[in-house]
């Protein structure tokens, strides 16, 4: 992901004061009072959503005194019934996340079907990734969490408790100290205490390649569209190209989006040369805001590839930038999805942070569509073969099942008629914010201090 992109960020100008209606002496100077901080955001939260808000015609009549700050007024201001999304966050937190600086353990957990808590994934500059005194590779996904500080994790993920999860694990701040007892892939059980740490996550969590049927195929796992992926993915096609992969198996499972400049890159990698300079996806703004619409192109790219064929792993955490790949490749390319329905985000956002660098603000502001006019998928995409989320296995293991459903289709050109299950979203905690599960449209000047 690269630091500029499409549009000028908008600063807010927070100049807003008002007067308090007092009874005094006639000879007595009413005091002024300043609204604080998180007041002049409120106000200039509601002015920018009626401007540049694509839902902006739906906004509720408000009393903007009846809300202490952005937070509170976003979740008001929000069109329900479309827009899952939208929101306010804190700046620091949130330019350290678009540039992959990470607080905490850096794990994804969830329950497999036999009700055991697992690591569902694991970024690799984290302390347990690499811990030497657990067993040489360090902990990895799929390997089994018996507890977490003497607590049993399973019940607490499979009732979606957020508040004993977020109680057991603690807060995002370097240093937090907690105490697990995996079972390791041996069947052996080690305790392990860790501390939170502050560290710069990978996006690429893995790529590599396979020879299905004499054809080389390339395995990609990409977890964010964020800074440090542009050149993570640069190195991952570098690589492909090189091998001569002719059938690449896109792994999106756990990809919730992030900026729109490194989803046009990672699209036109895989698009190849013919398509350099053709449309890849088209943003429309709402009515006050045409002259904003644009056509992203597929961009001319070193170590493009030449598919034949592509096949994405997808769950219900596949969201926004991810989709948009999906939906803008469907015109130049067969895409087949494996695993569940993807989350249904076909928007988009542009994000503005005010003057004083204390909040981000990004209301959904565009709708994409492909080069044929194609979006709307609120409902997601419907995979060609539902398969469950394997968290048992790690991803290049051919037992796991998405993965092993994705190298059937590759083989036989057709999805297995075995298995398979009904649509029914799995719980998982993971330590990123849930404003992650977007894509962005992101001025440089908004990372400078």
């Amino acid at each position: 992901m690269k630091k500029l992109f499409f549009l000028p960020l908008i600063f807010l100008t927070l100049f807003v004061s008002c007067k308090k209606d007092i009874i005094t002496p006639e000879d007595t100077v009413p005091p002024v009072v300043t609204p604080t901080n998180a007041e002049q955001a409120r106000d200039a939260l509601h002015g920018l959503m009626k401007e540049w808000y694509f839902w902006y015609k739906k906004l509720p009549a408000v009393t903007l005194t009846d809300y202490k700050d952005p937070y509170e007024l976003m979740d008001v201001l929000r069109y329900k019934p479309l827009d899952r999304w939208s929101f306010v966050a804190d700046y620091d937190s949130f330019i350290a996340s678009m540039q992959g600086i990470f607080v905490g353990h850096g794990i994804r957990i969830g329950v497999d079907a036999q009700g055991k808590a697992r690591i569902v994934t694991i970024y690799k500059n984290s302390p347990l990734y690499s811990n030497g005194s657990i067993n040489p590779r360090g902990v990895r996904r799929g390997w089994i969490i018996k507890s977490l500080n003497g607590a049993d994790l399973a019940p607490i993920i499979i009732t979606g408790n957020t508040s004993a999860y977020n109680d057991l694990i603690g807060p995002a701040v370097a240093g937090r100290i907690n105490t697990f007892v995996f079972q390791t892939p041996r069947g052996n059980d080690t305790t392990v205490t860790t501390t939170k740490s502050t560290f710069q996550v990978n996006s690429v969590m893995l790529y590599d390649t396979l020879t299905i049927k004499k054809v080389k195929t390339g395995h990609l796992v990409f977890d964010a569209f964020i800074s440090p992926s542009t050149q993570e993915l640069a190195t991952a096609f570098a690589f492909f190209k090189a091998q001569d992969v002719k059938d690449l198996i896109l792994d999106l499972r756990y990809n919730g989006g992030g900026i729109l400049v490194v989803a046009q890159e990672l699209a036109s990698y895989i698009a190849g040369t013919a398509k350099f300079s053709t449309p890849f996806i088209k943003s429309s703004y709402n009515d006050k805001k045409t002259s904003n619409d644009t056509t992203y192109n597929f961009k001319s790219i070193s170590s493009p590839l030449n598919l034949n064929r592509l096949v994405v792993i997808t769950t219900r955490a596949t969201a926004s930038a991810s989709e948009e790949v999906i939906n803008g490749l469907k015109p130049h390319l067969i895409v087949t999805t494996i695993g569940d329905t993807t989350n249904g985000k076909p928007t988009g956002m542009n994000v503005w942070k005010t003057n004083d660098e204390k909040y981000i603000f990004a209301p959904v502001t565009f709708e994409l569509v492909n080069s044929l006019g194609q979006g709307g998928y609120y409902a997601g995409f419907a995979p060609a073969k539902y398969v469950i989320d394997d968290i048992t296995h790690d991803f290049n293991d051919k037992g796991e099942l998405c993965f092993k459903e994705a190298i059937y289709f590759l083989e036989k050109g057709v999805v297995s008629t075995k298995g398979g299950y009904t649509f029914n979203p799995s719980i998982q905690f993971s330590e990123k914010p849930d404003w992650m599960n977007n894509m962005f449209i992101i001025d440089k000047s908004i990372y400078n201090k």
